[in-house]
């Protein structure tokens, strides 16, 4: 009796609120979509699509009756036998970095060092390749030593990336847009213009509101706006997985619009598609506050298919927990300078990192052929899933655990800060001890 009377109360909140939403309503259920479309027709909703792949148990529904909103939806439909879950579908935003503009007053140096170098079969900017980042985590010491580039597949859910980046092209597969459920995992759809002409003399200029990337103000003049508050966020991520890992295969998952908005459901359809894709390592350089019951089931299906998964801790500065830095199997990653100082900007606390890395003036590609300097934790995570790609150079059979283990013997740089800076040789000699023994690191 006490159920039905709060399904009524609810029914009349629904009846009064504005109308139907555009946001829905993810459900698992073993009722099938024949079964699911025949529950929505009674209780007023619409099947969108499917979030999982071929499994066929995760949907995403919508409700299609006046006044019906999501979260009163959401609760009917947990009442319905074969509905498993239901929960309604977040709005996630890339999260910005307010405090980065106010540390980062010049550009670094190797954002103008464009002397060209051959990096693994590209011809990318010395500044890229030489920057103080790869020193601090002794990654040149451990591709060599190692004689490894990366292996296997790097999947990285994002605004998607420039597909004709010079240093990116050969590395990347095509990938899926999720936000507009189609094939190919450009940013480039987002914008309607040109690329701009080359300007040797530009002075730098940030350029959007969440990464505190600098680009040359020619550039930034171009891409500036909310409505491009994250574009370039993609192709700069991706940039940093090629530094750690230069002969991996990249897999761009656009998941993210330009302006950073990115709904939690094309997120769970990017974790099915990564496994369901043969992905090794993803890459989730976003975060959010609120936890999400299918968020969990989806990276623990990743992880049970042996996948490594690597996520940003968050810029808020605090001690909080947000996700999925924070769910299990995942490596949460802090940001650091190259001093090896907690970066003002980075969430901190073991229950959302695993390892920090760094993520300050970090010098990466950039649309137009370009490149650029960001500040954020969302540039210190792909840096662990670029060594989880190196670790499967020495093992291709590496565990999720294996790799975690692997990652953690790091630098200790103080509490708070999980097991420490990233140290890719450390890393990899953990994992291979007897192959290198010799070419030891004293730091």
């Amino acid at each position: 009796m006490r159920r039905s009377v709060w399904i009524v109360i609810l029914m009349a909140m629904g009846l009064w609120a504005k109308p139907a939403s555009a946001q829905g309503v993810i459900v698992r259920t073993n009722l099938g979509l024949a079964g699911l479309q025949a529950t929505c027709a009674e209780t007023g909703c619409t099947v969108v699509g499917n979030l999982d792949g071929g499994l066929n148990l995760l949907f995403l529904v919508r409700p299609t009756r006046s006044g019906l909103v999501p979260e009163l939806l959401a609760f009917l439909l947990s009442f319905v036998p074969g509905i498993v879950d239901a929960e309604v579908d977040q709005v996630l935003v890339i999260p910005p970095n307010p405090t980065s503009q106010t540390l980062a007053v010049n550009p670094p140096a190797g954002l103008w060092d464009n002397t060209p170098v051959n990096y693994y079969g590209s011809v990318a900017w010395h500044g890229y390749t030489n920057q103080p980042a790869v020193q601090v985590i002794h990654l040149p010491n451990a591709q060599n030593a190692f004689n490894v580039g990366g292996a296997g597949i790097v999947a990285d859910i994002d605004t998607g990336v420039d597909p004709k980046h010079p240093v990116l092209i050969n590395v990347l597969l095509r990938g899926y847009d999720f936000t507009r459920n189609q094939p190919g995992g450009s940013e480039m759809n987002d914008i309607s213009l040109a690329s701009p002409p080359s300007c040797n003399t530009c002075a730098a200029a940030f350029v959007n509101q969440h990464t505190a990337a600098m680009v040359d103000q020619h550039t930034a003049a171009m891409v500036d706006g909310n409505n491009y508050a994250a574009f370039g966020h993609g192709t700069m991520v991706a940039g940093v997985i090629h530094l750690i890992a230069p002969t991996a295969q990249i897999l761009p998952l656009k998941a993210f619009h330009a302006d950073g908005t990115g709904n939690l459901s094309d997120i769970l359809r990017a974790i099915y598609y990564a496994v369901q894709n043969k992905a090794n390592v993803i890459n989730m350089s976003f975060d959010l506050e609120q936890n999400s019951t299918e968020l969990v089931d989806a990276l623990c299906y990743a992880s049970n298919h042996n996948v490594i998964l690597a996520a940003s801790s968050g810029n808020d500065g605090k001690m909080e927990v947000v996700y999925p830095a924070a769910i299990r199997n995942v490596m949460g990653v802090a940001s650091t300078n190259n001093q090896d100082q907690r970066s003002s900007f980075s969430n901190y606390g073991d229950q959302v990192v695993w390892v920090a890395a760094p993520g300050e003036a970090i010098i990466t590609t950039y649309p137009f052929a370009t490149y650029a300097a960001g500040w954020g934790t969302s540039f210190s995570s792909p840096m662990v899933a670029g060594t989880a790609s190196l670790l499967l150079n020495l093992q291709a059979s590496e565990t999720p655990s294996q790799a975690a283990w692997a990652i953690s013997h790091a630098k200790f740089i103080g509490f708070n800060m999980g097991n420490g800076r990233l140290d890719v040789y450390w890393s990899l000699f953990a994992q291979a001890p007897l192959q290198s023994l010799d070419d030891q690191d004293d730091d």
